[in-house]
């Protein structure tokens, strides 16, 4: 299985998320994550797509998005030359007697603690996505009370491939 991640500008409509995410689910296509914002022009959104598949399924949910109504222009962005960015919320249980090595983590990865309690913290940490794995993986001898990412999105680098909308 290999992954895509697909930056769509689209109009700012209502329902046009949903019939996006019509199209994959009509089609048994699989959504890994998927953000949407408003741009700096009010009239468009971005929403960032992490798809998974072989590379004809992943071929053809670019085919069949980029012949949606509302679809202004779709990109498949190249880790190498884009910048990915995810957040995640992890509540984690520990004791205050517990709590050393956590931090001591948390700081490692440059991830805030952003609420303590009694028996909790909650730790704030943005990155791409192999950064907050990592963490997670290194946090497998604590219990994780709850966790909510955000998913991926992502920016191409420089100017070059911007797309300027009317």
């Amino acid at each position: 299985m290999n992954k895509k991640v697909f930056q769509l500008l689209v109009e700012n409509s209502s329902g046009v998320l949903s019939r996006i995410s019509g199209l994959f689910s009509r089609r048994g296509y699989n959504i890994e994550s998927i953000t949407a914002g408003v741009t700096a022009d009010p009239r468009y959104t971005r929403i960032t797509i992490v798809a998974s598949g072989d590379d004809e399924i992943l071929d053809q949910i670019e085919k069949q998005v980029e012949k949606l109504v509302d679809v202004r222009n779709i990109k498949v962005l190249d880790p190498a030359d884009s910048v990915y960015r995810e957040l995640c919320l992890i509540k984690v249980e520990v004791s205050e007697d517990k709590r050393e090595p956590l931090l001591a983590l948390s700081n490692i990865f440059r991830a805030n603690i952003v609420d303590v309690g009694p028996e909790s913290l909650i730790i704030e940490l943005l990155g791409n996505p192999s950064k907050i794995e990592a963490f997670l993986e290194l946090l497998r001898g604590y219990t994780i009370a709850e966790l909510a990412r955000t998913g991926v999105t992502g920016l191409s680098r420089g100017l070059n491939d911007v797309v300027w909308l009317d």
